[in-house]
This record gives C-alpha cells, structure tokens and sequence, in this order.
C-alpha cells in the first residue's frame, strides 16, 4: 500500500531511522520535530496517509495534538509510538481514536503491520464520510424556499398541500421541487427521503414536529 506517513518525534536520530525504513517499504514520508510543525502543515486528507506520534513531545503532547486534531476535523488515522507505555495513556488515546499504540523499539514488521492496517479502515470509513459531505454540500446549495420544499417533499406532502402551506401556487412548487431534485442530484422521491434520513433533516424534523 502507498501513501504519505507523517513521523512526529522530538528524537532526530529515531526520525532518520524510521523514515528510511519507511521509504525503503515504498512510502513517502513527512517529518516533524514538533506538534507545531503538523500543525502548521496540516496533511492532506484526500490521499491514504497516517501519522505516527510520539507521547512525550515538548510543549504540545502527543494525546493532546490528538485532541487539536479532531478539533480540526481530521480523521487521519494516528498510530502512537513510546518509550514509556502506561495503561492509563494507552486507553485514553485509543478511546480518543487512535489507531494503535506500539512501545519503542518497535520492529520494521510490527510498525509496516500497524501502519497497513490504521490506512486500511481509514480507506474503508473515508468513503461514507466523503459521500456525506458531498450531500451537505448539495443541501447548502438550496435556497431558502427550496429548503423549505425540500422539508415538506420528504415528510410526504403534496404538491398541491405545499403550495397551500407555503401561500404560492403549484406550479411554482412543481418549479421548485424540480430545482430540488436538480441541486440533490436525484431522480425519484425516495432517493430524496433516503438522503434527508442520512443527513439527518428526517430526524430534526421530527423532533421539530413533536415539540410542536
């Protein structure tokens, strides 16, 4: 498997040593003497990459550039790497979503397994997560009065029932319901139901409804 691995280790002499073994496996490789550094490069999710983080980086830890990640929306995959193993950090960062967490020295073997692996699933959930954005991005692109055909379109409601509802005539829903299923990239209603479950719009209506 190719792809970017991003090393962050405050060590120069266990940087080299990893990354030569890395490229020698075929992969290209970013290194980072700080949690700062990433930061101020953030990798680019749009290809398979990983990062590999040391616990005990000066200034910004390890668990705690983990959590700035996050914060940051990013679902690259991080692999734990230290010379000091202890149960409780362990559990912390692999409930916050790491990968793995492998205790210095780790074989050229155990390290190119954890890294195939963490870029594996993160390949396997990538696809969902850009197939979601790309309805958000559909969604944000209605206007107002379509949103609001929208809504009333997948709760079930005529057009004739939507035109009453929202004071205008019908055929200026069936225009905007047109629009809708246009900007959705759909062709049916029940392609348009399905997506306003998955993005959530069914459930917030719903909740809307028995407030109301």
């Amino acid at each position: 498997m190719s792809g970017t691995i991003h090393i962050v280790d405050d060590d120069p002499s266990f940087r080299t040593a990893v990354e030569r073994r890395l490229k020698k496996a075929g992969y290209e490789v970013a290194a980072y003497s700080s949690a700062q550094q990433l930061l101020d490069h953030l990798p680019d999710e749009r290809s398979p990459a990983c990062i590999l983080l040391d616990v005990r980086i000066p200034d910004l830890s390890g668990p705690e550039l983990q959590k700035r990640l996050a914060e940051l929306g990013s679902t690259l995959p991080i692999i734990f790497l230290t010379g000091y193993a202890d149960v409780r950090t362990t559990v912390a960062t692999i409930k916050a979503g790491a990968e793995d967490f492998l205790t210095k020295p780790v074989s050229s073997e155990q390290l190119l397994r954890a890294i195939e692996q963490a870029m594996a699933h993160h390949e396997t959930s990538r696809g969902p997560k850009a197939k979601l954005d790309a309805l958000r991005a559909h969604l944000a692109r209605l206007t107002p009065r379509e949103m609001q055909v929208f809504e009333l379109v997948v709760q079930g409601k005529i057009n004739k029932r939507i035109a009453a509802e929202l004071g205008a005539t019908e055929r200026t829903i069936k225009a905007h319901r047109h629009r809708v299923m246009e900007k959705m990239g759909v062709q049916s209603l029940a392609e348009l139901v399905s997506i306003a479950e998955r993005l959530g719009v069914l459930r917030r209506l719903s909740g809307e409804r028995d407030r109301g």
